[in-house]
């Protein structure tokens, strides 16, 4: 009979020490995922703030191509001889000291 209790004891230690790793592994792999997408929206707004700025679109217009992202995205606008070039920044999601993400476009000017 001590064998078997001694078995219980030894599942439920198992168990408790299993159960933080599995939650920590779905939490990491949630916030991954929501970084990858982020990090999808931001080249997007990036790319669609620098065809905006090509054709001449007003910054209002520019910046709120960047309002998809959400948070505290920004966006800084530079020419590049025949190329608009919009670079865009915005915090990971994730409670870590990471640096922002980063994503560049650039689209040909209308020649203005």
């Amino acid at each position: 009979m001590t064998g078997h209790r001694d078995e219980r004891g030894s599942v439920t230690a198992e168990f408790a020490v299993i159960v933080p790793a599995v939650v920590m592994i779905i939490v990491l792999t949630v916030a991954t995922l929501a970084g990858a997408s982020r990090q999808i929206r931001l080249e997007q707004a990036a790319a669609q703030a620098a065809r905006l700025a090509s054709r001449g679109e007003t910054d209002a217009r520019v910046h709120a191509a960047l309002a998809q992202v959400g948070g505290d995205a920004t966006v800084r606008m530079s020419d590049d001889g025949d190329l608009v070039c919009a670079e865009a920044r915005v915090s990971v999601p994730v409670p870590l000291p990471l640096p922002p993400m980063r994503a560049v476009a650039c689209a040909a000017g209308d020649g203005r």
